[in-house]
């Protein structure tokens, strides 16, 4: 073979090893469709939700999925005009799904720190979840400071166990429960003045219409709910912002909040 066919052929090989290596690198991006497109033209939005985390999300007795997350996730496919379909998840397995692109959005009760931000992206909030000081109408609490001295009941070793011991008093007197429905007992036999729990505990309170009602006396971790969405979709984390706002504003969110957690959305939200 002549050396200058041979250098000819060296060089073709060459363009196309190169063009080989390129190609893959474009195509993907070139070719991925916009998440929103997709879900328009489907006609469905599929949606992670919670199935043993009352009451953001539990089985009712229907056997069909129920709560605030759910009520959200309807809303939210409402909004865009589709149909949703909602995917039972774990705590463990919802960002997953969302990144193997199983599920479109999560709505699991999923609170927003800088490892999960490095992953995903995140809605505006659409639901209140924090731990606090709640007592009945009668007791006097504004700030901390205000349980030094009082009988204070708490779950031992719960995130509220945690921060409360970390803010309270010297003088607090902290009772330890060895699980929830121990310190919702202790509130409502007088056992304790106040309880340090979530917003979630006190909503289950609520629910068993007790004549003693536990309200919101001081904020001690605010942690709220976020849709989560998966990075570099920001037509559809738009959309999904608008409705939320829509919501808050005609007060869609509230009613929502009033039905499941039986208390008004924060201000602050």
């Amino acid at each position: 073979m002549r050396a200058d066919r041979r250098n000819f052929l060296r060089k073709a090989f060459a363009a196309g090893a190169l063009l080989g290596a390129l190609v893959p690198a474009v195509l993907p991006t070139a070719a991925r469709a916009d998440a929103l497109d997709d879900i328009m033209k489907a006609g469905v939005i599929k949606i992670a939700v919670p199935q043993d985390f009352p009451p953001f999300g539990s089985v009712g007795t229907d056997l069909k999925p129920v709560g605030y997350d759910i009520d959200v996730a309807n809303l939210i496919a409402k909004g865009l005009g589709v149909k949703a379909e909602l995917v039972p998840v774990t705590s463990a397995n919802r960002i997953p799904y969302l990144q193997t692109r199983k599920v479109d959005l999560v709505i699991s009760s999923l609170g927003k720190n800088p490892d999960r931000e490095k992953v995903i992206d995140f809605s505006v909030a659409y639901a209140p979840f924090f731990n606090g000081i709640f007592g009945p109408a009668d007791v006097k609490v504004e700030k901390i400071e205000d349980i030094a001295g009082m009988t204070v009941g708490v779950t031992r070793g719960s995130v509220e166990d945690l921060e409360l011991t970390k803010v309270a008093p010297p003088t607090a007197d902290i009772k330890r429960y060895e699980d929830n429905n121990s310190t919702i007992s202790a509130f409502l036999s007088g056992q304790v003045k106040v309880v340090a729990t979530g917003n979630v505990v006190a909503a289950a309170i609520l629910a068993r219409n007790p004549p003693k009602k536990p309200q919101v006396k001081v904020l001690i971790k605010n942690s709220p709910c976020y849709v989560g969405l998966n990075k570099d979709e920001p037509r559809l984390l738009e959309k999904v912002n608008a409705i939320i706002s829509a919501a808050r504003a005609d007060g869609a969110l509230e009613k929502i909040s009033q039905k499941w957690l039986g208390a008004s959305l924060p201000a602050d939200l």
